[in-house]
């Protein structure tokens, strides 16, 4: 699986866990509504360290948490270049 699949995934299963939308969790993040939904989409390739801890804050996890899933234990995650 690539990184980029494994944070899409985490992300959605975290707004479903919550019961919150992509633009929900665009205004809680203070992100832009079409930032989000690329990443939920598969349009964004690479999204930011940033963009990852402004939407752990939104949902008041730690990056820890955020990567502290089974979907980051598989050794063979590969990055987009």
């Amino acid at each position: 699986m690539k990184l980029e699949e494994a944070i899409t995934k985490r992300i959605y299963a975290l707004c479903e866990q919550n019961s919150i939308s992509p633009n929900k969790l665009a205004t809680l993040s203070g992100l832009p509504a079409g930032s989000i939904k690329s990443i939920f989409y598969g349009k964004s390739k690479n999204p930011g360290t940033r963009t990852i801890l402004d939407m752990c804050q939104a949902l008041n996890i730690t990056l820890f948490d955020f990567f502290n899933d089974d979907l980051f234990k598989d050794i063979e995650l590969e990055g987009t270049y």
